[in-house]
């Protein structure tokens, strides 16, 4: 509906322009009204044919909006090689300016929509209902990856485990058992359940599963199946059917030269935008840095980066001169954040007033925009280590260092400091093995709203 509404403002909008326009005298006939108005409708077939609307897309992702610019690009490309065909001369200031104010337009509707829709998925409605099947431990940490992303649109109403423990619940998890993996179609009848999710099959030979779909009700009820293999992107994966086997090919993380190029433009790009426009900002919070307290207004530090290369990290000073040699005191107190690795505490007394507020904002990270100007970091990318963090990490850990640190990244705006040690690094390493472009252009996106949440960045 929203898309309607876009493309008739675009209509009406683009109509006033047609006594600037320059037609050709084959279309006289008609004029830009009539074509605006064929284009309207011809945008929301596009739209239609590439199935934009797909409730399995809408309110989570980036996906959603990669069909409306590619449907977009796809009818305008089409258009082009009509006219050119046919000879007939549509204004290219006309197609110029509707193509990008048009999928603008589309977009902030969807973005609109969305909103309305998560607001009501955070508490539970215009979601699937999920009965969970499989192995007791697939069970909850399938169930603790959607209970992270409420806005996917799948609420977890219950469990069916081969041990089929009735009445009691998923160990760490407020899951009830319904039944075990033979009674699934008395657990759906139990708890209204509209989609069945198969979390493993170790317990479930293919005849019960395919025993499990036969039973769900044509159209109403759905059957997922929920692979092992977590935090894989969906251009890494590819389903191939062969002889009747639904063959699942993951390939392996790519990291090509023209990746890395794009990376590097939009890092350049964003730097110098970012250093233009808030260079008044620096100066404030430098001459507020220098007037608060002793010692100088940038903290530098060694941290590692890709690679493995140690490179000097630039930070607005946001403690007492003398913090490095007050953290073994306080390595010895109870933690109150962080993890097991990244030292943090809430209430840090190291960190000075000022920089306290600086924290809170993320402010005192903004001098990381000349290290990302220098090609020692990125705009987003994991974490950046203290050595004394790397020497604690497990071999696979070491996969963190295949991209540049970023200022933020994928963990900063899933949690922040409260994540445990083994979620921060499966976001990280998540990152690193399903880069895209879309993805760092959505964590930017995000790392505001992130900025501006109660507590601290981890540094």
């Amino acid at each position: 509906m929203w898309s309607v509404y876009g493309t008739q403002l675009l209509w009406f909008g683009f109509g006033n322009a047609q006594v600037s326009m320059r037609q050709d005298s084959r279309i006289t006939e008609f004029s830009y009204w009539t074509f605006s108005g064929l284009l309207v409708i011809a945008w929301m077939i596009a739209l239609n044919l590439i199935d934009s609307r797909n409730y399995r897309i809408t309110g989570h992702g980036m996906t959603e909006y990669v069909r409306v610019a590619d449907a977009s690009l796809r009818l305008f490309g089409a258009i082009a090689i009509l006219a050119f065909l046919t000879r007939i001369d549509v204004a290219r200031g006309y197609l110029l300016i509707s193509l990008p104010l048009g999928i603008l337009m589309l977009v902030a509707t969807r973005w609109l929509w969305r909103q309305w829709l998560n607001a009501h998925r955070q508490g539970g409605g215009y979601s699937a209902r999920v009965l969970l099947v499989g192995s007791e431990e697939s069970v909850a940490q399938v169930a603790r990856e959607l209970g992270r992303t409420p806005t996917a649109g799948y609420v977890v109403v219950g469990a069916c485990v081969p041990e089929g423990r009735v009445a009691s619940t998923i160990a760490g998890t407020t899951i009830p058992v319904m039944a075990n993996v033979n009674a699934v179609d008395r657990a759906i009848a139990a708890t209204g359940a509209d989609t069945v999710a198969i979390t493993s099959t170790d317990d479930l030979p293919p005849s019960k599963v395919k025993e499990i779909s036969w039973g769900l009700e044509t159209g109403k009820q759905h059957l997922v199946l929920a692979p092992s293999i977590l935090d894989v992107a969906g251009p890494r994966m590819h389903m191939r059917p062969v002889a009747g086997l639904p063959l699942v090919h993951v390939e392996t993380p790519r990291f090509s030269s023209g990746q890395r190029i794009i990376k590097r433009l939009m890092d350049l790009g964003g730097a110098l935008l970012g250093i233009a426009l808030i260079s008044p900002l620096f100066l404030g919070l430098a001459l507020a840095v220098r007037l608060s307290s002793e010692g100088p207004i940038l903290f530098r530090q060694e941290r590692v980066g890709y690679h493995g290369r140690v490179f000097t990290m630039l930070k607005f000073r946001s403690m007492v001169e003398n913090a490095e040699e007050l953290l073994n005191q306080l390595t010895t107190r109870e933690r109150d954040a962080g993890n097991e690795v990244l030292f943090k505490m809430k209430n840090d007394p190291r960190v000075t007033t000022v920089g306290r507020v600086m924290r809170r904002y993320s402010l005192d990270e903004l001098p990381q925009l000349f290290n990302v100007l220098g090609g020692s970091m990125s705009l987003v990318g994991p974490r950046p280590p203290l050595a004394r963090e790397v020497a604690q990490y497990a071999q696979h850990v070491h996969r963190r260092f295949l991209v540049k640190p970023g200022i933020t990244g994928l963990w900063q705006v899933s949690g922040r400091s409260s994540l445990s040690w083994e979620d921060t690094v499966r976001l990280d390493l998540s990152y690193v093995e399903n880069w895209s472009l879309l993805g760092d252009v959505a964590i930017l996106a995000k790392t505001a709203k992130a900025a501006i949440a109660p507590g601290e960045t981890a540094h």
